[in-house]
């Protein structure tokens, strides 16, 4: 069973930074893309990174190029998304999600809240 278990979120202050981590199980991790994708109360879902199998390259939106980094250790089944410089527009549910066959979102894990406020 393909499991995708997400912690690390939690309130922090604008311009603090957090470490999410998302824990793999149940599939060869190291044979797929991985992304981290968030939905703000009210808003529709956005992608915020992805990663390359061997953790060789990354992509980000414009929203939050520079300030988030994605990684990954194929030997923990474990994935990363450290956010820097955070926002008030950076609260959301954050989710980490497996690219299956034809570029689909196949899995999700549950979601961990982020929540940036003073």
């Amino acid at each position: 069973e393909v499991q995708l278990v997400e912690s690390g979120g939690g309130l922090v202050q604008p311009g603090g930074s957090l470490r999410l981590s998302c824990a793999a199980s149940g599939f060869t991790f190291v044979d797929y893309i991985m992304t981290w994708a968030r939905q703000a109360p009210g808003k529709g879902l956005e992608w915020v990174s992805a990663i390359s199998r061997d953790g060789g390259s990354s992509n980000y939106p414009k929203s939050v190029k520079g300030r988030f980094t994605v990684s990954r250790d194929n030997a923990k089944n474990t994935l990363y998304l450290q956010m820097n410089g955070l926002k008030s527009e950076d609260t959301a549910e954050y989710y980490c999600v497996r690219v299956g066959l034809g570029a689909s979102f196949d899995y999700w894990g549950q979601g961990t809240q982020v929540t940036v406020s003073s």
